[in-house]
């Protein structure tokens, strides 16, 4: 393929502009071709202010449509398995916001697909692709704190309005669904494997089944420890951070949720504190753009492929029920 990769949007969503639209005016490899929504009005509005060319006026049809390659799925959180498999089925390859699924069954439901019709399954996750993320691994696994013990991550914003669809168990709703989602994959990325246990899980909840703080403590293998704060309510009202205590000192993530913002890692040694910043720029979504186009030309999955997102959602399915709450999508 030598020729743009052409992408079709499901939904007319807010978070459109940011994570797909503005990302390809500087990734030559892709352009939005085509939108649907539910409401013809609102997807005409939306394509006008946003130069797309074509309208659909329902996501079968645009999937469809022979002359779409991919799909970019920023639908409620217990759409995102349905139309993330019809695509794939229709022969698109699928970029779906996190989290991908409402809970690890239709994970692995979703990759099944997408291997079966050999196309490309990723969850956007954005900051995972920043330069952030792949210098944190390169220290720790370098050895800058040593022997790594216990992994940290936190994860808080307020989110008012009872009628936002975080708070709606039907939609996929819920504080590790939104926030944890993030948190959950640092853990992972800190540690270097999976958990095998979560040991402890306390979940205060806005309204029946729907979580709106969670701390939790996970078992890893080799006596490593861990521990997930999450929250879109409670305390604290704002926390994006995220670190790892080894033998010789703990390295610290500030801002591992938004490092195309501000970003810095310390590590402390002792009285001693070292301080790095990773640039900015280029901005995650561009990354995260490029990294799927690239996957989509080499076949080669990208790093929130399915070897990441099936583990993130097996850990927020055990959070859950060790929490005392059902996953996502279960009745």
């Amino acid at each position: 393929m030598t020729s743009p990769i052409r992408i079709g949007i499901l939904g007319a969503a807010r978070v459109n502009q940011q994570a797909i639209i503005a990302p390809s005016k500087e990734v030559p490899e892709v352009v939005v071709t085509a939108l649907a929504a539910r409401d013809p009005a609102r997807a005409a509005a939306a394509a006008k202010k946003s130069g797309i060319a074509k309208i659909h006026s329902s996501y079968d049809d645009l999937l469809a449509d022979p002359d779409i390659d991919a799909v970019y799925i920023p639908l409620p959180n217990s759409l995102h398995a349905k139309w993330s498999i019809q695509a794939l089925q229709a022969g698109k390859h699928v970029l779906c916001e996190k989290p991908i699924t409402c809970n690890a069954d239709e994970a692995e439901q979703v990759a099944q697909v997408a291997n079966q019709a050999g196309k490309i399954v990723a969850e956007a996750m954005h900051s995972r692709y920043h330069a952030l993320a792949d210098r944190v691994v390169e220290l720790i696994r370098g050895g800058a704190i040593g022997q790594v013990k216990h992994v940290e991550a936190h994860a808080c914003f307020i989110i008012p309005g009872a009628n936002d669809i975080r708070w709606q168990y039907e939609t996929g709703g819920g504080a590790l669904m939104d926030l944890g989602v993030y948190a959950i994959a640092i853990l992972r990325s800190l540690a270097g494997c999976e958990p095998v246990e979560v040991t402890q899980s306390t979940i205060k909840v806005a309204k029946p089944q729907v979580d709106r703080w969670v701390d939790a403590s996970l078992a890893f293998p080799g006596g490593m420890t861990g521990r997930v704060l999450t929250s879109l309510w409670g305390w604290p009202l704002l926390a994006g951070v995220a670190w790892a205590d080894g033998t010789e000192g703990t390295l610290r993530v500030i801002n591992p949720y938004g490092p195309q913002l501000f970003n810095r890692i310390e590590i402390i040694k002792g009285s001693t504190k070292t301080k790095e910043v990773v640039p900015r720029l280029p901005a995650t979504y561009v990354s995260q753009l490029r990294a799927f186009a690239q996957a989509i030309r080499t076949g080669q999955p990208p790093r929130t492929g399915p070897s990441h997102f099936i583990p993130n959602m097996k850990v927020i399915d055990m959070i859950y029920r060790k929490g005392g709450l059902l996953p996502r999508g279960q009745k």
